[in-house]
C-alpha cells in the first residue's frame, strides 16, 4: 500500500470532537481499513494531543494523519514549545495528567521536535 496523508486544516482542528470527525473521515477513506479496536486507538490518541495542544499549546493546532503500510502516523502541531511530560494524574479530576502517559503507552513511538519558527509537533506511530 501506498502511503496516504491528510492534513487538517487549523479551523478543523480548533476542537478535539472536529479533529476525532476529520480522523474517522480519513480512516474510512483508507484503500485497506484497519479493524475496529486499532482506529479506537488512533481517534483516542487523536482527541488526547489535540486536546492538550488547545489547552497548552496557544488555542490553535494542526492536525497530519499519514498511512503507512504498518502504522498511522498521528502529528499535531501548535505554537506553544513546551513539551509534553509525564506528571502525576490528579485523581480528584481537576488538573488531568493521564493523556500522555496513554498516548505513550498506546503507540509504538512518540517524539517531540521543535518546529522550525517556534512551537512544535507531537507525533505518535500507531500499529494499524
Amino acid at each position: 500500500m501506498d502511503t496516504m496523508s491528510v492534513a487538517v486544516a487549523p479551523a478543523q482542528s480548533t476542537s478535539a470532537a472536529g479533529a476525532r470527525d476529520s480522523t474517522r473521515d480519513f480512516l474510512a477513506g483508507l484503500p485497506h481499513p484497519i479493524p475496529a479496536e486499532a482506529a479506537d486507538t488512533v481517534l483516542l490518541v487523536v482527541s488526547e494531543l489535540v486536546t492538550n495542544a488547545l489547552r497548552h499549546g496557544g488555542g490553535t493546532c494542526t492536525l497530519d494523519l499519514t498511512a503507512h503500510p504498518d502504522t498511522i502516523e498521528v502529528a499535531v502541531h501548535d505554537s506553544s514549545p513546551q513539551a509534553p511530560r509525564m506528571r502525576t494524574p490528579d485523581l480528584n479530576g481537576r488538573t488531568g495528567g493521564f493523556g500522555w502517559p496513554m498516548v505513550n503507552h498506546l503507540a509504538r513511538t512518540t517524539s517531540i521536535t521543535p518546529g522550525p519558527s517556534g512551537g512544535k509537533t507531537v507525533r505518535a506511530l500507531l500499529p494499524r
